[in-house]
């Protein structure tokens, strides 16, 4: 293996943390932008579904191609991504309802608005956990070597360029 595979491989870990990073901050903003008002209800509402397209983008690259490269490297790992898989379902369901509220808070704003913020900051606590359990329990995995089978676009960088 080439010595620049071999980084990048090691990098993996790095890559997943900034990933949670930039998704914790877009989360933050949000939630900031909510109690404070600073922009307005459509901006809002506009940032916190392309909020929920990106965690949504993130988890599908994870569950669609990490986790069976992960697994094909690492069979030992099945019970931790199962788990991490399970709670990829619950923050789904989250999202759903997020959405939902946005679709209503579109043309009422007001209380729609604050239920919004409530599931986020439920939301926020869950994606915590989440992102930390992950972080430690697969990211010498990761870094031990595991293929990239166009999964990393989405788990790594949203599908964005």
């Amino acid at each position: 293996m080439a010595s620049q595979d071999r980084d990048r491989m090691a990098a993996w870990s790095l890559q997943l943390a900034e990933a949670h990073q930039e998704l914790r901050h877009r989360i933050n903003e949000i939630r900031t932008g909510l109690g404070q008002r600073r922009l307005s209800d459509d901006a809002l509402l506009t940032h916190c579904l392309a909020f929920c397209a990106a965690l949504t983008t993130h988890h599908h690259g994870e569950d669609d191609g990490m986790f069976s490269q992960l697994l094909f490297a690492r069979p030992d790992l099945a019970a931790t991504v199962a788990n991490l898989a399970e709670d990829h379902g619950m923050i789904a369901a989250i999202l759903a309802q997020v959405s939902e509220l946005a679709d209503r808070a579109a043309g009422s704003g007001g209380d729609a608005l604050e239920a919004i913020g409530g599931e986020l900051d439920g939301l926020a606590a869950i994606m915590e956990s989440h992102f930390g359990y992950e972080e430690r329990t697969i990211s010498e995995a990761l870094d031990e070597g595991v293929a990239d089978t166009g999964w990393s676009a989405d788990v790594f960088r949203f599908g964005m360029p």
